[in-house]
């Protein structure tokens, strides 16, 4: 009887994403240094547009609509920066399709 081997998550992430292991590794930063990015950013955004840094629901709402441009932009810069470009360029294209409904994706 021969026991099945399980992928590990970077061969599954391998397989999806059509990349090698180190590839997986330089993508994963790049999200992480997107997300640090957005992070950090929320605070002066936040303190430059509120009193104080409080927030209305309003302003809450406006942000979180406008975060996601910015985030796919950073999202480009980082991925140009790490040599991951044309990957990260064909996921924003992959998702611009799922929100503008444009049928499943690959």
């Amino acid at each position: 009887m021969e026991e099945r081997q399980k992928k590990s998550w970077v061969e599954k992430l391998q397989k999806r994403w059509g990349v090698s292991a180190p590839q997986v590794f330089i993508i994963l930063l790049v999200f992480a240094c997107t997300g640090f990015s957005v992070m950090f950013l929320k605070r002066p955004i936040v303190g430059f547009f509120t009193e104080g840094g409080e927030k209305s629901l309003l302003f809450s709402i406006i942000y979180y609509i406008l975060i996601l441009p910015v985030y796919n932009l950073i999202l480009l810069i980082y991925g140009f920066i790490f040599g991951q470009f044309k990957f990260f360029w064909e996921f924003e294209k992959r998702m611009l399709r799922r929100l503008m409904g444009k049928g499943k994706t690959s």
